[in-house]
């Protein structure tokens, strides 16, 4: 796995929650001979051992009694994405049932996120002060769900409470382009208000109305004019389907370099 990345003209790899326990002494061994480099690890690392596949949100900040988990967990509601997003595909976006199933979930979400959202910061109390002790930063991502924690509304004020320098926002160009084009925000807009306390970005592109993890450049966004709004010292990890074929990847990356260089 690491090799052919690596053959695919990456020097540094993210690990994250797909990773199986059984991998980690290859992985350990190739990283102890210099072979590779991490950037990042991508909320928990390796797959805990009684999951049986990949599944980011298994344990999650927001529910009542966990306390181990880096992505930040859900509201107790309908996850409604998924559901607006089929309407999209089927030529129903901003139909009267689009608008009434978006406004009902907007309800639902701001009765319903301050207990949770409490719980959430209380999760984030002991992590931050272990990695203050080991210097780690840690980037708070911008989920893909409405239904998902923090909101971009919630976002600012949960950094202005943290108040730690090691902790910023982690931007998705997948999960925020979704979420434009549902209806939810303007991109360009939020990327703007972010952009100086954002640390690092997972970059993908997507294909409308909600198809992310595609190379960047071969989707619908437009995504150079976005990826020009990241800070110079943002931490750039590429996340994308295994379903991307080499060809595509290389022929991605050759327009990356031809636009931003290495």
């Amino acid at each position: 796995m690491l090799r052919e990345i690596r053959a695919l003209g990456f020097n540094l790899i993210e690990l994250g929650h797909g990773i199986r326990i059984s991998l980690m002494p290859g992985i350990q061994k190739m990283f102890d001979a210099g072979e590779v480099r991490f950037s990042s690890l991508h909320n928990f690392c390796p797959l805990p051992v009684e999951v049986m596949s990949a599944s980011p949100d298994c344990y999650e900040f927001s529910a009542a009694g966990k306390s181990v988990v880096l992505h930040c967990g859900s509201i107790s509601m309908n996850p409604i994405t998924d559901e607006l997003i089929a309407l999209a595909q089927n030529g129903a976006l901003l139909s009267r049932k689009y608008v009434r199933k978006k406004i009902d979930a907007v309800r639902t979400r701001e009765r319903a996120a301050t207990a949770q959202l409490a719980r959430v910061k209380e999760c984030l109390k002991p992590i931050i002060e272990r990695a203050a002790e080991k210097n780690v930063r840690l980037g708070i991502e911008g989920r893909r769900g409405y239904e998902e924690i923090p909101s971009e509304r919630e976002i600012p004020q949960l950094l202005d409470e943290i108040g730690a320098p090691h902790v910023g926002y982690w931007h998705d160009m997948g999960h925020i382009q979704i979420k434009e084009n549902l209806g939810f925000l303007d991109h360009v807009e939020w990327l703007r208000t972010i952009a100086p306390r954002t640390i690092g970005c997972h970059m993908q592109d997507v294909k409308w109305p909600g198809q992310d993890h595609q190379p960047p450049f071969l989707g619908d966004m437009r995504l150079e004019p976005l990826t020009r709004m990241l800070p110079q010292n943002c931490q750039i990890v590429w996340e994308l389907s295994p379903r991307s074929s080499a060809e595509e990847i290389m022929q991605s990356r050759a327009i990356w370099k031809e636009r931003f260089g290495e």
